[in-house]
């Protein structure tokens, strides 16, 4: 696998664009195209929140009901959450208006929205940026770059990345750019994420791949707890890389879930780390459990917590919140068999040992926690399963930000 440069651009025969549409926010872009040169076959994972948006409803009929789809339009600052029929409708108003462009079916046209809950998006700003947006279209990075700018919200930094492998004897790519940074909580959490690829695979294959994926990356990610109405993660496929057409489980589909997993690994870790005032990505690694489910439930209870969350804002080697954290998880383990370890750029230092302090240098431990990616390993020694979870440290400025988010 080759890391290569550039986002939602990478792979052949997508193109992006942006442009400020004024829809919230003033003085910068806040709308976003990608458009594939021929259809594509879609796969989409969704918010559990009964409380759906408007998008997410529009583009679960896209992914379940059509054979193909082949451009998706997003705007931030608003949600088009909770705003019923008048929402929903503006959403096929907005894939129409793409129809008409871009010259393709409107039914092959997806939408996401991301901000405020409760406002009505305005429609006709939304169709002038879709218009605005058409001639720009590109495939260079840079127009991949500006969409994932244009995506933001709360977000301080853009988020993509692409990479490419083999498969069949044809060089495949992916590249995926995704938004997040508050209200971030599984199952699926809390972002959106748009990630292309110019494989040929099928769209059951498509779909499998992506709902498989999901548990072990975007699912192990928690910056506040809250889990949105908007939340979706679409994958789409244009086949023109030319590789034999992927159509069951084998070497070829493990190679692309590879990828794939390098791709939404990157882009949750990028969430985490960009959390809603954070300084810091926590990353959680539960090793020696005896069931992958037993390692999830605790990876994420550690990383979900609060009092945790802060005390690594702090740069301090609490491990009881830790331990805490474990034992009310809901998960069956013996705290006098935990082994504890920190560990970032600055070093690694073992904190407990079969549940007790290992009298560890606390000036040692404050060092490895003051770098700005941090790492819990609990070795809980039960057996050989394993699960990450990644998250944030808690700060004052979580507070300032969602405070006043809304006005």
């Amino acid at each position: 696998m080759k890391i290569i440069e550039g986002g939602v651009t990478a792979a052949k025969g997508f193109q992006a664009a942006a442009t400020a549409a004024e829809i919230k926010y003033k003085g910068r872009t806040d709308m976003a195209m990608i458009y594939s040169e021929v259809p594509c076959v879609a796969a989409g994972t969704f918010t559990t929140n009964v409380v759906k948006a408007a998008p997410v409803k529009w583009d679960q009929n896209v992914v379940y009901n059509r054979s193909h789809a082949q451009a998706v339009v997003c705007n931030s600052g608003i949600a088009n959450a909770c705003t019923g029929a008048e929402g929903y409708g503006y959403c096929k108003e907005t894939a129409d208006m793409t129809a008409e462009v871009l010259g393709i079916p409107s039914d092959s046209v997806l939408v996401a929205s991301t901000g405020v809950i409760g406002m009505q998006i305005p429609i006709d700003r939304i169709t002038n940026g879709v218009k605005a947006m058409a001639p720009k279209l590109s495939d260079t990075i840079e127009a991949g770059t500006e969409a994932a700018k244009a995506i933001m919200t709360t977000d301080t930094v853009k988020k993509e990345v692409a990479v490419q492998v083999e498969i069949g004897g044809k060089t495949v790519t992916i590249g995926g750019m995704c938004k997040g940074s508050g209200m971030i909580h599984p199952n699926m959490c809390t972002m959106l994420g748009f990630v292309t690829t110019d494989a040929c695979i099928s769209k059951e294959m498509l779909q499998a791949a992506l709902s498989e994926n999901v548990k072990d990356t975007y699912n192990m990610v928690s910056v506040d707890g809250d889990t949105s109405t908007n939340d979706t993660v679409l994958l789409l496929a244009n086949g023109l890389a030319g590789n034999p057409e992927i159509t069951e489980k084998g070497a070829d589909f493990d190679t692309f879930l590879e990828a794939l997993n390098y791709i939404n690994t990157c882009l949750s870790k990028k969430i985490a780390g960009d959390g809603e005032g954070a300084t810091a990505l926590f990353e959680v690694k539960i090793i020696g459990a005896e069931t992958k489910e037993q390692a999830v439930t605790l990876s994420k209870s550690v990383v979900t917590s609060s009092l945790t969350k802060a005390a690594i804002y702090g740069h301090d080697a609490n491990w009881g919140r830790i331990l805490c954290a474990m034992g009310y998880s809901g998960a069956q383990f013996d705290p006098e068999k935990v082994d504890l370890y920190f560990e970032s750029r600055a070093g690694k230092i073992k904190i407990i040992e079969n549940g007790v302090s290992t009298g560890y240098s606390e000036e040692e431990a404050t060092k490895i926690l003051s770098e700005d990616e941090v790492t819990a390993i609990a070795d809980i020694k039960m057996g050989t399963a394993t699960a990450t979870a990644w998250g944030c440290d808690l700060t004052y400025d979580y507070i300032k930000i969602n405070a006043d988010y809304r006005s």
